[in-house]
């Protein structure tokens, strides 16, 4: 018998429609979840603030897995929280400004930092972090950050990533494509996969009792990790490698499909 204790699921693309909205009558959803006495997590690169936004009945009673990991708050309380030493911080906006097509924006715990010359990219950047200010100049910031996102409107993040990104950040430093026109960088060891290590040292719960749902790399950890990792029909082709089962599209409520089965007791893990 299926024995899942805690399902995580990445938000854009993923439990998202493309539309960014949540599949219907989701809350009660995560009523019947709980209700099966089953944890169900958000893993997202969106910030903790935000997540919270989006969750407003739930958020006390969920695993909010935010920055890719940066920060992890168990049913309202902080248990995780990873930070860029400054200099690092600074280092990344640096390099980012140095082409002309890579836009950084410094992930602060309580607020996201853009330069003032961003501003055109205004309604992209609060859709993902509600809580966004200007500055002039991002090497005078000074605060408590978990991730720098280098924005690419130019849609090329995945040469961007294998050409600079990686090359300059890959050893000391976490780097994932997180979509098309986005890239994290967090501290080292830091992902979805091992916020789901934590949370279940937490808890007690091994990955075989775990199931997560992603489409594109900076969900790789996280499906790797758990026993029951699904792809996405709208997955980057580059995911395959990283779960062996698979369900409809984001448009399609896939995540919902698989929980459905969870519910009624009559989940297949035959792909």
């Amino acid at each position: 018998m299926l024995d899942v204790q805690l399902i995580a699921t990445d938000m854009d693309h993923t439990l998202l429609t493309e539309a960014g909205e949540l599949p219907p009558h989701f809350d009660q959803k995560l009523d019947a979840l709980a209700a099966a006495g089953i944890q169900f997590a958000i893993a997202s690169g969106r910030p903790l603030y935000t997540l919270k936004a989006i969750f407003p009945k739930h958020a006390d009673q969920l695993v909010l897995i935010s920055d890719n990991g940066g920060v992890i708050a168990d049913r309202g309380k902080i248990v995780a929280k990873n930070l860029l030493p400054q200099s690092a911080i600074q280092q990344m906006v640096q390099t980012a400004l140095a082409h002309t097509d890579v836009r950084p924006m410094i992930c602060g715990i309580n607020g996201a930092i853009a330069p003032t010359v961003d501003r055109q990219y205004d309604t992209v950047y609060r859709e993902f972090y509600h809580n966004l200010d200007y500055l002039d100049d991002l090497t005078q910031w000074q605060g408590e950050a978990d991730k720098v996102t280098l924005y690419l409107p130019n849609g090329d993040a995945e040469r961007v990533f294998a050409e600079i990104i990686q090359p300059q950040f890959g050893d000391q430093f976490s780097a994932a494509v997180s979509g098309p026109v986005w890239i994290d960088i967090m501290p080292q060891n830091v992902n979805k996969g091992t916020a789901m290590a934590q949370i279940g040292k937490l808890r007690g719960i091994a990955p075989e009792h775990m199931m997560a749902f992603g489409d594109t790399f900076n969900d790789a950890q996280m499906l790797s990790f758990v026993k029951y990792g699904y792809l996405m029909a709208n997955a980057n082709p580059g995911m395959a490698s990283y779960a062996h089962l698979h369900t409809g599209s984001n448009d399609e409520y896939g995540v919902v499909q698989v929980l459905d089965q969870v519910l009624a007791g009559k989940f297949d893990t035959r792909d």
